[in-house]
């Protein structure tokens, strides 16, 4: 391996990565590590048991390099640690490969006391892709500053895989006997790629059969001052995926002869035409629980002021610009708006290639997210076009290979209708019955989750899926999920830590 970084043109990170990835020469990222060499290829030392705390365990999985590039990533080293962790206390765990090299699932298996339908736990090793020099520490290394662990997965979630982990063996430790198996699945190919849970689920159902999931989602709010627990909440439904192109067209000639039609310029006048436009405020009964529970839960009065203003409007106009007040008085404004309405990202612009030639085409990817059972995918299209009629660009639906839009629409309009998890099972009132005991001055809530999860397999089956990370968090930690010094508190950790164990006590045999 090359210490270097191999030299990427900007056009060639789009065209090798698809939707926003790049896999290099070397697995290299400009600017960046080998995916390839976690740890320099050595396996660390799994910390014991008997003095496993999940800071610890965590700083073990943020030294993994496992950054997926959008074909998967390396997770092999990853989940040999783990495994070592597992063998270690004596609970069984086994690694299963997929077709690409390196890139592994882990499935460890605490045996219950009764035939009860397995309680399936569900972390992604995988991480995002980082822009190293924009980070003030080294995204890899774990490092603690200022009471909060840095590191690219630290929130997403092997955060939450550490906290899931410490608590379950503290009760093995402990000699503890559970009323079900317990399954925890650390998945590869969560945030792209072809093997992942999809995958796992069609080739080794039989391993990952369960009655209910618990993985990343529900997100716990801090109050305005950043640090008191406000809000706890379980996502019992994910938002609707799907991408949009834009594709502008003109004439290829010489760079010194610029021209307003090129397609640059086009694409560029569609995009500040839907800049700031948004899609109709879409309130279901799964997000006026949520913000019902937020204005309880909140002591800020201008905000829960907006909050019941909101859930009151009788008409379109007034819910709009009540939504409008909500997001401004939000400390929470970004995932506040996210839950209102179908969303539209510019994530991948391309176009040109040389630079003495203007090009002849132009493309950006939008990236949507739908409201389950609010403004349909295929409605939000045609408005989307609606909006653009006047501007010389295609809008397109992208949907999987050889699919018809139609047919990709009519698979959304499926997605789009799918009832929310129920709020009736065990799971379900073990997490609310946690959240009381370790956050007692905070309002738990079943909530809608922003973005997505590997939970399809099961859900798709009615098996009931619900999400939490584990830790409370401010504006700024959140707004770092995906994006540069991503970071969770040290002492936020502990206490999420404490919430799962008291979640997995209400499965514990006495």
């Amino acid at each position: 391996m090359s210490d270097s970084p191999t030299p990427v043109t900007r056009r060639t990170f789009l065209r090798r990565g698809g939707a926003g990835a790049v896999l290099l020469t070397g697995g290299v990222l400009a600017g960046g590590t080998a995916a390839a060499a976690p740890s320099r290829g050595r396996v660390p030392a799994a910390p014991a048991p008997a003095d496993l705390d999940p800071l610890a365990l965590l700083k073990k999985m943020l030294s993994f390099d496992t950054q997926n590039f959008g074909e998967g990533g390396v997770t092999r080293p990853h989940a040999e640690m783990l495994k070592a962790v597992w063998d270690s206390a004596n609970v069984p765990a086994e690694i299963i490969p997929t077709p690409k090299k390196d890139n592994v699932h882990l499935i460890a298996r605490i045996k219950g006391t009764t035939a009860a339908p397995p309680l399936l736990l569900l972390g992604h090793s995988d991480v995002v892709p980082v822009e190293r020099d924009k980070w003030s520490v080294d995204p890899f290394a774990g490092v603690v500053k200022d009471g909060e662990i840095y590191g690219r997965g630290a929130l997403d979630m092997k955060g939450a895989n550490s906290a899931n982990i410490a608590a379950l063996l503290r009760h093995v430790k402990e000699g503890a006997k559970f009323d079900r198996d317990i399954i925890v699945l650390t998945d590869c190919d969560e945030e792209a790629g072809q093997y992942g849970s999809g995958w796992l689920a069609q080739n080794h159902w039989d391993k990952i059969n369960a009655g209910m999931v618990l993985t990343e989602g529900g997100w716990f709010l801090a109050q305005k001052d950043r640090r008191t627990p406000m809000l706890i909440t379980v996502t019992r439904q994910d938002k609707v995926y799907f991408n949009l192109d834009l594709v502008a067209d003109g004439t290829a000639t010489h760079s010194s002869k610029p021209n307003p039609e090129s397609a640059i310029a086009r694409l560029s006048r569609a995009v500040t035409d839907i800049d700031t436009w948004l899609a109709p405020v879409a309130l279901t009964p799964v997000t006026r629980e949520y913000f019902g529970a937020l204005a309880k839960a909140t002591d800020d009065g201008p905000f829960e002021r907006a909050l019941r203003l909101l859930l009151s409007a009788r008409s379109q106009p007034a819910r709009e610009r009540a939504a409008a007040l909500v997001v401004k008085r939000s400390s929470y404004p970004w995932l506040h708006q996210a839950l209102l309405r179908t969303t539209h990202s510019f994530v991948i612009e391309e176009a040109g290639y040389k630079e003495n030639v203007i090009p002849s085409s132009a493309t950006l990817r939008v990236n949507c997210r739908g409201v389950p059972g609010g403004q349909r995918p295929r409605d939000f299209l045609a408005a989307f076009r609606k909006r653009l009629a006047d501007r010389d660009v295609t809008v397109k639906l992208a949907g999987n290979p050889g699919e018809s839009e139609e047919d990709a629409l009519k698979r959304l309009d499926e997605t789009w209708a799918r009832q929310p998890s129920s709020l009736d099972s065990p799971l379900y009132t073990a997490i609310g019955e946690a959240a009381a005991e370790t956050y007692p001055g905070a309002v738990f809530a079943p909530a809608l989750f922003e973005a997505g999860t590997s939970l399809g397999p099961w859900t798709s089956k009615g098996v009931p899926g619900y999400g939490v990370y584990p830790y409370v968090l401010d504006n700024d930690q959140l707004i770092a999920m995906h994006g540069n010094d991503e970071r969770i508190t040290v002492e936020a950790l502990k206490q999420g830590t404490e919430f799962m164990y008291r979640l997995f006590d209400r499965f514990r045999v006495r």
